[in-house]
Parts: C-alpha cells; structure tokens; sequence
C-alpha cells in the first residue's frame, strides 16, 4: 500500500473559539488518532490546523488525512510547525524522542504528554523545556467519553491550561490535578475501564443464566452501566443515594445486592483501584 502523499501546510485558519494555533502530533497512533478527530470535529481548531508524520505507517497517515490534517515527512517538521506539541508515542521510546527534537523545542511551544507513565521530571530533563502539560486520558477517548486529568509543568501558564482543556474536552471531560496523584488516577480512570467492561460481561452472563438471549443480555448490560453513569454525572446525586432510591424493601434489587455483598463487591473494586495504584509506582 502507498503512503498518502504529503501535504502542503496551508497556514493554520483561525479557529471557532478564536483562539488560532497550530496543533502537531509526535506520533500518529490511535490515541492521537482520537484526541485529532474530536479536536477538529467540536471546532476547537479546523483539521488543517492539526499535523503528524506518519513516518512508514501509511495506514495512520491514511487515518489523519480522512478528515483533513496535514502530514509532514519528519517529527522535526512537526515540531518547527506547531505551536502546541503532544507527544504521543509509546511509553518506551519518549526518550529517544525528545532527545532527538531537543535542539528543536524552545519555550515558545507548548510540549504535551499523554504518554503513560512519563514523569514531568523526565519530561523537563529529557526536553530541556519547563513549558510543559503532562494528561493522562483513558480508552473511552476512542468514542468522546475520556476522563482526562492534567498537572502543569513549571512554565506553563494558565492560558495554556485552558488551552490543553478546550483540546481534551473535545474527547471527554479533564481535571486538573497534581503529579503526585497521577499513580492512582491510573488506577481508577486508567484501568477502569477494564473493570467496567468485566462488570457488563459478568452482567449479561448473569442475564443469559437467568434465560435471556446472549444479544439482548449484553445490550441491556451495557446500557444500564451507561444509564447509571449518566445518572452519577448528570444528576450529581451521591451513588448510595441513588442506590437507595432503586431498593425497595424485600425487593429484587436489594436481594442482588445482598448478594454482591456477600461476594465483596465494593471492597473488591476499592482493592482493584489499589492493586493498580501501587503496580503504577513499581513501573515508573
């Protein structure tokens, strides 16, 4: 297969909310992917606004030139034509990366790192830079559901936090937090959404035993967490509150919960966010 040719860089069109800058991406994976299509899609920046360099990966180029970024020949291209750069690529080799683009990056750029697990002291030492956001964002990014939290480097200021907000509130919503929190956010946000999706398995097999038909169980399954999540966010209710107002006495639902009880549910869950957290901090 060809790579896509590439592309002349027209000057980047101002965007909706007015504020014009030029948005590269040092890795073009599907992380980016997301972050880039839902960027252009709310019309925080117009796709012609958002580059990458695909390098020999042309089925990434093919993805990005879909809805209208440009491609670049280099990550040193992508670096000298934007504003804002986020860092993108795999955890392993941010090191060699922005080694590599050093001589390239200055305090008049805004470096951005979604890579997991990268430390902000790494990021400076690794760069030489200060002007720096670390976000973590989660695999729901995919879809526009992200939970995005962000912590600031020494040099930025707070017209670039609200810059890299209006960017990953285009996939999902972001917090503000500080380093020091990220391993346990990596415990929640990070991997829960592998717990969610263990739960909505376990609920529809629940359903198929109880003699629903497998297609039925699942979509019933994966609307109600759906439901239920909204109702947290939405109605800004406690969850127990909630709960409560679903459980009438000597009824179904509390015969359920008795029995998630009985299994540790909640106390399972809580560890799992913790057996997380502390693998986080080995890792890093």
């Amino acid at each position: 297969m060809a790579a896509p040719p590439v592309q002349p860089v027209p000057p980047a069109a101002a965007a909706v909310n007015g504020d014009a800058f030029r948005l590269g991406f040092v890795g073009a994976g599907n992380l980016a992917e997301s972050i880039a299509r839902g960027v252009a899609a709310s019309g925080v920046l117009p796709a012609s606004a958002i580059r990458t360099a695909p390098h020999r990966r042309p089925e990434r180029g093919e993805a990005f030139a879909s809805f209208g970024a440009c491609l670049l020949q280099t990550n040193a291209q992508v670096v000298d034509d934007s504003d804002v750069i986020v860092i993108s690529v795999k955890p392993q080799i941010v090191k060699q990366v922005l080694l590599e683009l050093r001589p390239r990056l200055s305090e008049e750029k805004l470096l951005v790192s979604i890579a997991a697990g990268i430390k902000m002291q790494d990021l400076q030492d690794w760069s030489g830079q200060r002007r720096i956001i670390r976000v973590m964002p989660n695999t729901p990014s995919a879809v526009g559901q992200a939970a995005s939290v962000m912590c600031l480097g020494e040099m930025a200021t707070q017209d670039d936090e609200n810059r890299v907000r209006k960017l990953f509130s285009a996939i999902g919503k972001v917090w503000t937090a500080e380093e020091k929190y990220f391993d346990a956010v990596t415990g929640l946000s990070g991997s829960g959404p592998a717990y969610i999706f263990l739960a909505i398995e376990a609920m529809a097999d629940g359903g198929v035993a109880a003699g629903l038909p497998r297609d039925l169980a699942l979509g019933l399954a994966s609307q109600t967490v759906l439901g239920a999540a909204t109702m947290v966010s939405q109605t800004g209710k406690h969850p127990g509150q909630l709960k409560d107002q679903v459980t009438s006495p000597a009824g179904t639902t509390i015969a359920g919960i008795q029995e998630l009880e009985k299994g540790a549910f909640r106390g399972t869950l809580i560890s799992a966010v913790v057996a997380a957290a502390k693998r986080c901090r080995e890792l890093s």
